[in-house]
């Protein structure tokens, strides 16, 4: 007999687990090698296991047991590091060191993002440590910048190398083209001499950066683009071509310095994030106030934060009253008034009066710390379109490479032409087919837009998302919280058989003491405000979807919707004209029930947002077919809302479950476009299966942030179309790229296989088609 079993398995994993797809594998692969195990789902956002297993063959301790063995065991064997590289100026450095890291003896597997500057990789520390890694990097011509810590003294520091290299390499350039000037002068002048010698020490200097890398390729066995160049310069003063070898080196320098600091702004999205730090923090200890570094900030200190300043890590409110600007957070420029009670974010800034605040959460683990995790992730993940362009370039190159010594060694052995040109249009064929153009057009848009989307309250995890975002066609909301406020207020208390309100009320809010769930909170604000005394109450149960459970005097009291009563045996047919006429009110009707006796109703009502209907008619603007309400509340009060909506369709008295086989019902219906919206927590499994998942108003919730795809920090539905705008921008703007990468690509070779290109105009083409596609990929930095 098979039965399904979830529990929080105690699995020591390894650092990075939750965003490791192979780990989550390996570790499912291995328990469906126990006998008696059919089936194993593995929920990184709640911790949670999903086994399917036949109870008589195997006893659930045994592979609880057996998971932690594995867990063991992968912690011993598999690290997961991400490195912030320095020196990754084009995109086939960063392709030649995935290949050559990747080769590396205990490196399982290498992925290097060049848009973001970063190299995710697993490795087996019994084999390889970091040491060994970072040397072989920079063996290769790069730097490693120190590990990143939450705190902003470390980060501000490490962008100091990039700058140096960035200037450095511009000054370099700019002796290089001052060279090329000179000699071109001598040149005109007559002095040819003195022209090919000034030509020569352009070549020189301008090439330092390509020689390098040239040097790097060779010892890695890979061709990229430094190497290309560099022979091609080689080859025209072997030629004769001195001018021409001092335009390529001076050019390629002169390009490779603008990309690299186009590139660097493209990547200041994240570290503008990190300076909403700030460096110190006003800590209240033993009642001696003292400035300590944000560092040092424990969990339970209270810090004192007065106007102008910034909020150093998460926390609430103890005393004081202000208005704090939340927008480096949520993206909203207005401030938000804040009192006692109230929590506040890390990198928030507080502008009227001074506030004490007791601190929640480190520096390394506050809201501001993980969205700059999060964004940091999302630029370094690959889209799906950024990866064709790669596997495109695999097979190309070589190509490229084979068509140029065809075209070198063909004319002259077979045609009798001189070697001399077929080697200069050779060397012009592979300056100018080199794909630069065409493996930067994707990364670089997926990162202007995520930036755009973060600074704009918006944290999206990664360019498979956005692009996921950007097909969307089918839009499904949860109802509570999501399309209303969640700020439900209690309309009706009705005691049955001779029961008094307030015991039903303070029978209800007892229960729902333990509870998160809006209309939980609800009711505890209804009892608070008649000052209503709470029972004690013990072996609280959540009944998910359906409503909660409590022990009071040795009898069980429940609280829930008409279904939960009804499996539980609880006659409520003398209240069905009560519960009809509430719920045709647009109200929410939770029975109260002692023991197997029903005591009492209570009805409640949530506004809808203001801007739910400015939404909706905006994602009809962008092209969305079909807006859905989902929702677990009864049919009358769903129909209700749908109807001043005006959604497409709406299903109601739905359970977890039964939302997730609602979309997939809805993906197989238009495809794979169905987006959900809803608060992140109750409707993970949801959110999981959809097409693209979006948990809105999760500020300061960590498992929010972690359950969807993408997140509004805000509950500002507005975001919504604003997202897909982007996302469809991005989309465009990857598409223009490619477009016009590829066009290129073919004009210049076929303008050198035809004999019309020299080298400097090739290096012009080449560079120039480069410079535009970041251009335009940046454009998305300024989308509104």
């Amino acid at each position: 007999m098979l039965e399904t079993k979830t529990t929080n398995l105690p699995v020591t994993l390894p650092k990075g687990f939750e965003e490791c797809n192979r780990c989550i594998n390996r570790l499912r692969d291995s328990l469906l090698q126990i006998a008696g195990v059919e089936a194993v789902e593995v929920d990184t956002a709640s911790s949670t296991m999903t086994l399917t297993y036949d109870s008589h063959l195997v006893p659930l301790e045994d592979v609880q047991r057996r998971a932690s063995q594995i867990g063991i065991q992968l912690r011993e064997r598999f690290e997961h590091e991400t490195i912030d590289l320095t020196g990754l100026d084009c995109p086939d450095c960063a392709v030649k060191l995935e290949k050559t890291t990747g080769r590396l003896d205990g490196v399982f597997w290498v992925s290097v993002n060049f848009a973001s500057s970063k190299m995710s990789i697993e490795y087996d520390p019994s084999k390889i440590d970091m040491q060994r890694i970072t040397k072989h990097i920079r063996k290769l011509g790069y730097n490693v910048r120190e590990p990143i810590t939450g705190f902003p003294e470390t980060r501000q520091l490490h962008r100091v190398p990039a700058k140096w290299h960035f200037s450095i390499h511009s000054l370099l350039t700019l002796i290089a083209g001052i060279g090329l000037i000179l000699g071109f002068t001598f040149g005109r002048l007559g002095f040819e001499i003195i022209s090919n010698a000034l030509y020569g020490l352009s070549a020189l200097v301008g090439g330092i950066y390509s020689a390098r890398g040239a040097v790097y390729s060779l010892r890695s066995f890979t061709l990229d683009m430094n190497f290309l160049m560099t022979t091609a310069a080689i080859g025209a003063i072997a030629l004769g071509h001195w001018s021409d070898a001092a335009m390529v080196m001076f050019l390629f320098s002169l390009g490779n310095a603008l990309e690299a600091r186009t590139m660097e702004r493209t990547r200041e999205s994240v570290r503008s994030l990190i300076e909403l730090f700030p460096s110190q923090a006003r800590v209240r200890r033993n009642g001696e106030e003292s400035t300590v570094p944000i560092a040092e900030i424990r969990v339970n200190d209270v810090f004192v934060v007065k106007p102008g300043e910034k909020i150093p890590t998460d926390g609430r409110i103890v005393s004081g009253f202000s208005t704090l600007n939340e927008a480096p957070i949520t993206g909203e420029s207005v401030p938000v008034e804040k009192s006692v009670g109230d929590a506040v974010f890390a990198g928030t800034i507080n502008q009227r009066g001074s506030i004490d605040v007791v601190a929640t959460a480190t520096a390394e683990d506050n809201t501001l710390s993980r969205i700059v995790h999060l964004v940091e992730e999302a630029q370094a993940e690959k889209a799906p379109s950024q990866r064709f362009t790669e596997e495109f370039g695999k097979y190309y190159t070589p190509a490229v490479v084979a068509m140029a010594l065809l075209v070198a060694l063909a004319p002259p052995l077979l045609f009798d032409q001189p070697f001399q040109q077929a080697i200069y249009t050779a060397l012009t064929l592979l300056v100018v087919s080199c794909p630069c153009a065409l493996v930067i057009s994707t990364p670089v848009s997926i990162v202007s837009a995520i930036g755009n989307a973060a600074r704009n309250g918006v944290l999206i995890k990664g360019g498979s998302h956005l692009e996921a975002a950007g097909k969307v066609c089918v839009v499904a909301f949860d109802k509570t919280g999501t399309i209303t406020t969640g700020e439900a207020q209690v309309t009706d208390i009705i005691g049955i058989n001779d029961i008094e309100t307030e015991e039903v009320l303070s029978l209800a809010a007892s229960v729902e003491s333990r509870s998160e769930h809006p209309l939980a909170k609800a009711i505890r604000r209804e009892a608070k405000k008649r000052a209503v005394q709470l029972k004690p109450v013990t072996d609280f149960e959540a009944l998910t979807g359906m409503g909660a459970a409590a022990k009071f005097d040795g009898k069980i009291c429940i609280i829930g919707n008409s279904r939960l009563m009804e499996q539980l045996g609880i006659d409520c047919s003398e209240q069905l004209q009560l519960l009809t006429r509430l719920q045709e009110e647009g109200k929410t009707a939770v029975l109260v029930a002692l023991g197997q006796k029903l005591v009492g109703v209570i009805a409640l009502t949530d506004t809808i947002r203001e801007t739910a209907k400015e939404t909706l008619r905006e994602l009809r603007k962008v092209g969305v077919q079909r807006i859905i309400m989902i929702t677990g509340d009864n049919e009358a009060t769903a129909r209700a809302v749908a109807e001043d909506l005006g959604v497409d369709e709406y299903y109601a008295e739905l359970l977890p479950q039964d939302k997730v086989d609602i979309v997939r019902l809805l993906t197989k219906r238009f495809g794979p476009c169905v987006e959900v919206v809803g608060d992140g927590v109750n409707d993970a499994p949801a959110l999981a299966v959809a097409t693209v998942g979006v948990a809105m108003g999760v500020a300061g919730s960590p498992t929010a942030l972690e359950t969807a795809d993408i997140a509004l920090m805000s509950d500002d539905l507005r975001k919504l179309p604003y997202v897909i705008r982007l996302s469809r921008q991005t989309l465009r703007t990857i598409r223009q790229n490619i477009g016009f990468s590829l066009l290129v690509i073919l004009v210049l070779i076929s303008t050198a296989l035809l004999r019309k290109l020299t080298l400097p105009f090739g290096v012009i083409g080449h560079e120039g088609s480069a410079l535009i596609v970041i251009a335009n990929g940046m454009r998305l930095l300024r989308f509104r």
